[in-house]
């Protein structure tokens, strides 16, 4: 029998598809409230209404590549993370986050790279794999409104809070709240380390 004639297949590529539309609206919603804007705000900025943005933060419309181009830019993160990879049968996606199902936060020009190790970008706190290359550093310190949190997988890291350095190595870990936070990584070898905010903050 032809796939397009296999009602068991075409039901699981529906209910695959949406699982997607619903990830991809919680995840937009989730991004616009953690940075304080309207809907009219947003919708305003990608050239879109107000009703439209509503029904894709509800699942009702999709937006297209170019929407979601312009969303990425205005909410400064990779269109990667919009891009849902095909899920193993086992995976429950709103639950388990397989390694190789993860999605990317941020760019590597920086020398950081982030991961999302949580299901997605809402909920009151969010958990992330961080990767800090050798001889990287923070440009400036930055203070976030949310209690932070961290244990050193491998590698080291120098992470200043408020001025005062803490020179951390693997098995270290540390927590902070709404304190300016700057980092570098003055070893040879990457740092990794996974990294708690509450609320998530992008």
């Amino acid at each position: 029998m032809p796939d397009s004639a296999n009602p068991a297949k075409e039901g699981g590529l529906s209910r695959a598809l949406e699982r997607i539309d619903k990830r991809l609206s919680r995840d937009l919603r989730a991004l616009r409230q953690a940075r304080s804007l309207t809907l009219a705000q947003i919708a305003g900025r990608i050239g879109r209404s107000v009703g439209w943005m509503s029904q894709v933060e509800r699942g009702i419309s999709m937006p297209t590549l170019a929407d979601l181009r312009r969303l990425a830019d205005q909410f400064g993160v990779p269109m990667s993370l919009f891009y849902a990879r095909e899920q193993r049968p086992d995976t429950d996606g709103e639950i388990v986050v397989r390694h190789d199902e993860r999605r990317v936060l941020r760019h590597v020009e920086d020398g950081l790279t982030e991961e999302l190790l949580s299901p997605s970008l809402g909920g009151s706190f969010q958990m992330r794999r961080r990767v800090f290359a050798p001889g990287a550093s923070a440009l400036a310190a930055v203070r976030h409104e949310a209690e932070e949190a961290g244990f050193v997988v491998s590698g080291s890291l120098v992470l200043e809070i408020d001025g005062i350095a803490q020179h951390l190595g693997p098995g270290d870990s540390f927590r902070f709240k709404a304190k300016a936070a700057a980092w570098r990584n003055e070893g040879e070898d990457e740092a990794v380390v996974i990294w708690v905010m509450s609320p998530p903050v992008y």
